[in-house]
């Protein structure tokens, strides 16, 4: 029996070391390290550029936009209302055909729960148009100050420039 044990304990090593091992080449792990930036997957990289746009809006509008959600979503969900003529509702901001980021008003769900106006950036469109992370930087605050202006109802200068602009 105690032979039978020893083959069936080395069986069971074996196959742990072949799948740990494949075919000779090595332990396999990540390539880049978990602290570094190259570690970060498009999208994690697409949500840092976001919070770092928003920072600065937040950081002068912060008592005013305790209700307002941030959320990034890999690619529209919508329609147009018109495909010919492509007509976007107000709350939609879009480069023609294309939806970039989306506002959903404050409101009732269907179970009605109330919920809280969000902003929806949509990542693969505008990863797409940006040439560089500095340009996908400037896109992005370009839009939010655009939708946060009209959620605040204030023009876009007066939210560059902060509440005691009014």
């Amino acid at each position: 029996m105690r032979t039978r044990r020893a083959a069936s304990d080395s069986g069971a090593q074996l196959r742990r070391r072949v799948a740990r091992d494949r075919r000779g080449h090595g332990l396999r792990g990540p390539l880049v390290p978990r602290g570094l930036p190259a570690h970060r997957s498009r999208s994690q990289g697409f949500d840092e550029v976001v919070l770092d746009a928003f920072a600065e809006i937040d950081g002068l509008w912060h008592d005013r936009l305790a209700d307002l959600d941030i959320a990034v979503d890999d690619v529209p969900g919508i329609l147009p209302h018109d495909p010919d003529s492509v007509s976007w509702p107000e709350e939609v901001e879009a480069d023609g055909p294309i939806p970039l980021a989306r506002m959903v008003p404050a409101g009732i769900d269907r179970r009605g729960n109330r919920t809280r106006a969000r902003l929806i950036v949509f990542r693969r469109p505008l990863q797409r148009r940006a040439k560089s992370e500095a340009d996908l930087l400037d896109e992005i605050l370009a839009i939010l100050v655009h939708q946060i202006s009209g959620y605040l109802g204030v023009t876009e200068e007066t939210l560059l420039a902060g509440p005691d602009a009014l």
